[in-house]
C-alpha cells in the first residue's frame, strides 16, 4: 500500500513537471523527467525487485559503457539483471549539454552493436536468441535525455513509455 502511494505521488509530481508542446527530438525543449521515478514505475509494473535488476556501476559500468562516467550527467539510471537468460538492460541518462547527449547516444549504440556482433566478431550476447533480442534494442533521444532499451519481453512497451514522458 505504501509503495503504491509513493508511486502515485511520484507520478503526480512527474505530471506537474511535464512541459507542453511538441518539438524536435533533439532540442532542449523537453519535459523534466525524473529518471529514477520512471524506472521505479517500470520496476513496479513488471515486478522487478532489487534482487533481479541491479545498478550497473564500478568496473562493470566502464566495461559495458566506456566513457559514460566522463559525461556531465544530471541523472543516470543504468540497470540490468544480476543473472538472467533473458535480455533486459536499461540505461537512461539526462546530460547537461547537447554534446554529452551526443556522446551518450554513441556509447549506448556501441553497447548494442557489441552485443549483436558482426561478420568478424560473434557478438557479446553469445546465444542466438539473446543476439536477436539485442537486434531489437533501441537508443532513443529526447533533447538531452538518452535511453538505451534492450528488453526481450517488454521492448516496445518500455520504449513507448519512455517516449510518452516527453509528450
Amino acid at each position: 500500500m505504501k509503495k503504491t502511494t509513493i508511486l502515485l505521488l511520484a507520478a503526480l509530481a512527474l505530471l506537474s513537471l511535464t512541459a507542453c508542446g511538441a518539438g524536435d527530438d533533439n532540442t532542449s525543449e523537453t519535459a523534466d523527467v525524473a529518471l529514477n521515478s520512471f524506472y521505479a514505475g517500470l520496476a513496479e509494473k513488471y515486478a522487478w525487485d532489487d534482487e533481479y535488476m541491479v545498478d550497473i556501476e564500478g568496473e562493470m559500468l566502464e566495461s559495458y559503457y566506456p566513457g559514460i562516467s566522463d559525461l556531465a550527467a544530471k541523472q543516470m539510471v543504468l540497470k540490468m539483471p544480476m543473472m538472467s537468460a533473458i535480455v533486459n538492460e536499461l540505461a537512461f541518462v539526462e546530460c547537461e549539454t547537447e554534446e554529452d547527449a551526443d556522446k551518450a547516444e554513441e556509447i549506448f549504440q556501441a553497447r548494442i552493436d557489441y552485443q549483436v556482433g558482426d561478420e568478424n566478431n560473434p557478438g557479446g550476447a553469445w546465444y542466438p536468441e539473446s543476439i536477436e533480442s539485442w537486434k531489437d534494442a533501441q537508443v532513443i533521444r529526447k533533447g538531452n535525455y538518452v535511453a538505451m532499451i534492450a528488453s526481450a519481453e517488454h521492448q516496445s512497451e518500455i520504449a513507448e513509455s519512455f517516449e510518452q514522458q516527453f509528450q
